[in-house]
């Protein structure tokens, strides 16, 4: 329901009496204006305009173009409706300001049904102009391509009839699906917990017979270049997706190919270095994935219900642009994909080594299954690789957390506070009435906090060489997640207890496995490297200079992580997905973890070392030329530093909580230990 009259100037509104109910209104109306500035920049005005931001009205609410236009159509002429990418807010700019104020009196308040079918209600507020930021040009990753309506309606049928998803359990080629989707497999059985197949042990039947006359006129008609052995069947219901992954180098030879059956999908390509292009897969439309497309770049369905896509194309194919001015919601149907590749039978001799099962000169370090194996894995991904980075670390690390801020600034003064795992020493100068002092174990970061006249060593943060109990407070920021056994997380732990005198604190950060809580993105997932520039329009801008011309330039699987008890931890038991000589997995940057235990890579800038020849990451010529070293991470799911704090000596918990894809705690010691 509309509230006609409450949305008024400030003079009005001081001169009358405002009831229960237009109190309220105007409360959350100001609320929305100071979480636009705060959240996102967008400064808004008293005074009338011809744009006004609609919050509660964008994208990232559920809210289409196609629900929205009409809504603000009937208040006036319309030049222009913006609506950035998953904003809960969108832009309006009308044709004269009176049109403008018609909308702000008339639809301030304004209850509409978003797509999901929810109630939401619109709060309008005028600005001088609209910024967003925008990414800039982009291209389809090298060997890729979409062909459209490559098979009939007639075939589609055929095709989607030919799978029985309700088979006998007794049945020899019977598989299990997957907990997010349901999935079958043809040819040879691809395995989930090792990302291959048993090239040894082919399945019974070969592929469906309705598939080997579609690919031989693919062949034919140059689609394809070779006859696929192997089929994995995907059914999709809306709101499923697949994480972010590269088919495995040495199961399959270069050309994946796979056919999208009953509705039409966006499909995210990411490189490496963080770009991401968006992807639409129309109906009986054919990716082809080979080369660089298939062996470097990542590509995923993330799980939602409507796809952001171009309004004028439809369900065509090709990039889905950031034209502000062009996007709107689809909503997902149930979505079938065939998905056909060969066999490897021989290594893979690709030209992207470093990412390449069969040419790493060192494969991936396994899951440590003793003390001994733990340390050596962290000598090599964790120590080596901060004293070769170190100087390029240092230069990302600069601005403080506010909550680690907070803590330090709310000690007392002439406490004596050692930051244990200091890096470059960022939160050793915050509080002058502190005595700080630092250690890690990396030489050239303390070298870079002595440089700044900090007090710091090198040690280790299992054994560091202070006196028990001397300690007001200790912070550990990020530090305790790049040990590799819970034993050790635990030892590390508690030697921070041991340092503090009884009544001490410490603050405690690790890095989440959830970096998407309470429906909001971490820091982390929202960060771009690709350098969105900031784009705004004006009263005074034209209605051909608002859109930003956007022409192409040339350019693994389900897991579950539950809350862990303290016998989980005690026992080595966080559910992190092991098995035997189990390779740690590569994650992909920018995306979210589908593993607790995890290599994350750091693409190092600059002069790596005049000695030092570091192989690139890609071959030249191609999106990156930066060297790439992996640090081990544990990723903590929630509930499990806390439980680990638990299992503590003298200590009680003062607060558990979330910080920007973090899990943090604050403990404090209550007696002296041993």
């Amino acid at each position: 329901m509309a509230a006609p009259g409450i949305a008024m100037d400030s003079n009005h509104q001081s001169n009358c009496k405002l009831n229960k109910t237009e109190k309220k209104f105007l409360r959350k109306q100001i609320k929305a204006r100071h979480t636009l500035l705060r959240h996102e920049g967008i400064e808004t005005v008293s005074y009338a305009t011809q744009i006004l931001v609609v919050a509660n009205g964008g994208l990232g609410n559920s809210v289409s173009r196609n629900q929205l236009l009409p809504v603000l159509e009937k208040l006036g002429q319309v030049d222009a409706l913006l609506m950035p990418p998953s904003k809960p807010y969108s832009f309006v700019r009308y044709k004269t300001v009176e049109e403008s104020k018609k909308a702000y009196v008339t639809l301030n308040g304004k209850e509409i049904v978003d797509d999901l079918g929810q109630r939401i209600i619109l709060y309008l507020n005028y600005v001088e102009k609209a910024q967003w930021k925008e990414l800039g040009l982009q291209a389809f990753p090298p060997g890729l391509k979409v062909v459209e309506e490559v098979i009939s309606s007639e075939d589609e049928k055929l095709l989607l009839e030919s799978i029985n998803w309700t088979e006998d359990k007794d049945n020899q080629n019977f598989q299990k699906s997957l907990k997010h989707r349901r999935v079958k497999h043809f040819g040879y059985e691809f395995h989930y917990e090792n990302n291959n197949v048993d090239k040894d042990k082919p399945l019974p039947g070969g592929l469906p017979d309705i598939c080997d006359s579609i690919l031989e006129k693919w062949l034919k008609e140059g689609v394809i270049k070779h006859k696929p052995d192997q089929l994995t069947v995907n059914q999709y219901e809306p709101g499923h997706g697949i994480p972010a992954h590269i088919d495995t180098h040495s199961a399959f030879e270069d050309e994946i190919i796979s056919l999208s059956l009953g509705s039409e999908i966006v499909m995210d390509f990411k490189h490496p270095d963080g770009v991401t292009v968006p992807v639409m897969l129309p109906r009986r439309s054919l990716l082809v994935m080979t080369g660089e497309s298939r062996y470097l770049w990542t590509h995923g369905i993330t799980p939602r219900k409507f796809d952001t896509v171009q309004a004028s194309k439809g369900h065509k194919s090709g990039i889905i642009t950031h034209d502000v001015g062009d996007l709107t919601l689809n909503k997902r149907g149930v979505r079938t994909s065939f998905t056909f590749r060969k066999v490897r039978q021989t290594p893979c001799n690709c030209s992207y080594p470093l990412v390449c099962d069969s040419q790493m000169k060192e494969p991936p370090p396994s899951f440590p299954e003793n003390d001994k194996e733990a340390s050596q894995l962290e000598q090599e991904y964790v120590h080596r690789v901060y004293e070769e980075i170190a100087g390029h670390f240092s230069s990302t690390r600069h601005t403080p957390w506010p909550c680690i801020v907070e803590f330090l600034k709310a000690l007392p003064h002439g406490s004596l506070v050692a930051d244990i795992g200091c890096g470059n020493g960022k939160y050793l100068g915050i509080n002058k009435e502190l005595y700080m002092i630092g250690c890690d174990r990396s030489q050239n970061l303390v070298d870079i906090c002595r440089e700044r006249q900090f007090q710091t060593f090198v040690c280790d943060a299992l054994s560091v060489p202070i006196r028990s109990g001397s300690c007001d407070a200790c912070i550990s920021i990020a530090v305790i997640h790049h040990f590799a056994t819970p034993e050790r997380r635990v030892a590390a732990l508690q030697e921070l207890v041991r340092l503090l005198r009884p009544g001490g604190k410490a603050l405690i950060y690790v890095w989440a496995m959830e970096q998407e809580y309470n429906k909001k993105k971490s820091k982390y997932l929202r960060e771009n490297r690709t350098s969105p520039e900031k784009k705004e329009i004006s009263s005074d801008t034209s209605v051909q200079e608002m859109f930003v011309e956007q022409t192409p330039g040339i350019g693994n699987q389900d897991s579950a992580c539950s809350v862990p008890s303290i016998n989980d931890v005690q026992n080595g038991r966080c559910n992190s997905k092991k098995g035997a000589n189990s390779k740690l997995p590569i994650h992909t940057n920018r995306t979210s973890f589908y593993s607790q235990d995890l290599l994350v890579p750091w693409h190092l800038k600059g002069n790596p070392g005049k000695e030092k020849s570091i192989e690139p990451f890609g071959p030249v010529g191609t999106h990156d030329a930066s060297p790439v070293f992996h640090r081990y991470y544990h990723v903590f799911c929630e509930g499990e530093l806390e439980a680990a704090c638990q299992t503590l000596r003298d200590v009680s918990i003062l607060q558990s909580y979330y910080d920007q894809g973090n899990w943090c705690v604050i403990l404090q010691k209550v007696s002296s230990s041993l």
